[in-house]
């Protein structure tokens, strides 16, 4: 359910607390504020007695290209999905995709190689449990990517991401500086992925390390290798680089991005496994273009 409410600006104060938005949109919301209405969720159905402010979380979206709501999942439905993720793992749960499959930096060689039965992710989420399927669709999530991508109508890619990423200790692999949008063929790159945290994130796990406001670039095509990562030998590469931050989460955080957003991920230095819930979103009227890897399967609408 969406509300429209005036609020004052002390209660918008504690309504922003703990929230990653940056000064510019905090700024820019007060102004807002000064002159109509706001919007707001409520995010009760995931056990999170909070506000999300819908208009600050598109102000920072639209600036950054990404924003965290911190403890979106409570803390039970986290580990629900979680204790799902390590079942299928343990079990081997086909589909599945391998580190040794991508052939990233750290991952094993070959398939004879120590550690090539090391998962990567857990592939059809949706599909595997009902349980991922419904967080996948709550309304909360359908709440914000409407404000997101500007569009009532909604659909869920069953082509990508749909799964849940792991990095195992050991064998995981890095991933370079890409953009999602490389994979992808739809009329519009205007895609949204939702990546909830299932077990904390940070630097030594390799958690995601993003370039703010890159999903505004155009960059020429020489500054991508023959698989369309940054090339790092570039100075004009270094120099954005510079500009990168990491992305630390705890459990039940949720990371908002778009598909043309800058990011990277580093290899997993701990004794414990890594797991992410991911999914993308689009408009229903952002097509697949016929006969790519992105209409393979239908949108599951939401």
């Amino acid at each position: 359910m969406i509300e429209s409410r005036r609020l004052k600006r002390n209660h918008v104060t504690q309504m922003w607390h703990g929230y990653a938005f940056g000064a510019n949109a905090l700024k820019a919301h007060y102004q807002l504020m000064d002159c109509c209405e706001i919007s707001y969720t409520n995010c009760r159905y995931l056990g999170v007695a909070q506000l999300v402010d819908l208009v600050a979380l598109k102000t920072t979206f639209d600036e950054q290209g990404y924003v965290v709501v911190p403890s979106f999942a409570d803390v039970s439905r986290t580990r629900a999905l979680r204790l799902i993720a390590e079942e299928h793992l343990a079990t081997e749960l086909a589909p599945m995709e391998y580190e040794v499959d991508v052939q990233y930096p750290g991952a094993p060689a070959d398939p004879e190689a120590l550690g090539a039965n090391t998962a990567r992710r857990l592939l059809q989420a949706c599909s595997r449990h009902s349980g991922f399927r419904d967080w996948a669709t709550a309304d909360a999530v359908q709440q914000i990517l409407a404000r997101l991508l500007g569009s009532e109508a909604l659909e869920l890619s069953q082509c990508h991401h749909n799964c849940v990423m792991t990095k195992q200790p050991g064998f995981s692999s890095a991933t370079l500086w890409h953009q999602d949008n490389r994979y992808w063929s739809f009329d519009e790159q205007n895609l949204v992925s939702l990546w909830l945290a299932l077990t904390d994130e940070h630097r030594n796990n390799g958690c995601l390390r993003v370039i703010p406001g890159s999903h505004r670039l155009t960059l020429d095509p020489g500054r991508f290798d023959a698989a369309l990562f940054l090339r790092p030998d570039l100075p004009e590469n270094k120099q954005l680089l510079k500009q990168a931050v990491r992305v630390s989460l705890q459990a039940g955080d949720a990371l908002f991005f778009h598909s043309k957003l800058f990011h990277a991920a580093g290899r997993n230095q701990t004794d414990a496994t890594k797991l992410s819930l991911v999914f993308t979103y689009h408009a229903a009227a952002n097509r697949p273009i016929d006969a790519t890897r992105s209409a393979r399967f239908p949108g599951i609408a939401l």
